[in-house]
């Protein structure tokens, strides 16, 4: 049976700690496994990840090519039309209100309304973007879509 008292971890999960200068016979004396001398022995003594003993790194002896636009992409939030049920008929959904619901989060530069789902309330929403089935969906369910951007 299995209770708190009896708990223990599985076999091999656990290691004993390794007792270090503690004799030369234990195999950790001495030097405590560190070898002889040299920046590596030292107390704090360690090399940084990508140094090669002054060497010309790899990282710098390749060429640098190609763009990455990753710092300039505009960082759009995705909202799916199921999501806005739980808004009451007759509500006005904008960015303010879908971030007050926990729909949109951090920073982003603008809101796409994509219409995965139904909605079966009648909704006036504001977005920047929208997908091309969201504004039928919308109309159909008696509701207004308002499109602040121009392209899609």
């Amino acid at each position: 049976m299995l209770t708190l008292q009896t708990l223990q971890p599985n076999p091999g999960a656990k290691h004993r700690k390794k007792r270090l200068g503690c004799g030369e016979s234990s195999g950790l004396g001495k030097t405590c496994g560190k070898g002889n001398k040299g920046q590596k022995a030292r107390s704090g003594g360690s090399i940084r990840p990508g140094f090669e003993g002054g060497q010309m790194p790899l990282h710098r002896r390749l060429p640098k090519k190609g763009f990455n636009n990753a710092r300039f992409r505009a960082n759009i939030a995705i909202v799916n039309l199921c999501q806005l049920e739980v808004f009451e008929a007759g509500a006005t959904v904008t960015e303010n209100e879908l971030r007050e619901m926990g729909f949109v989060k951090g920073d982003c530069d603008a809101v796409k309304l994509l219409g995965n789902g139904n909605i079966s309330k009648a909704l006036n929403v504001t977005v920047d973007f929208a997908s091309a089935s969201v504004a039928a969906k919308i109309e159909a369910a008696g509701g207004t879509l308002t499109v602040l951007s121009a392209e899609a």
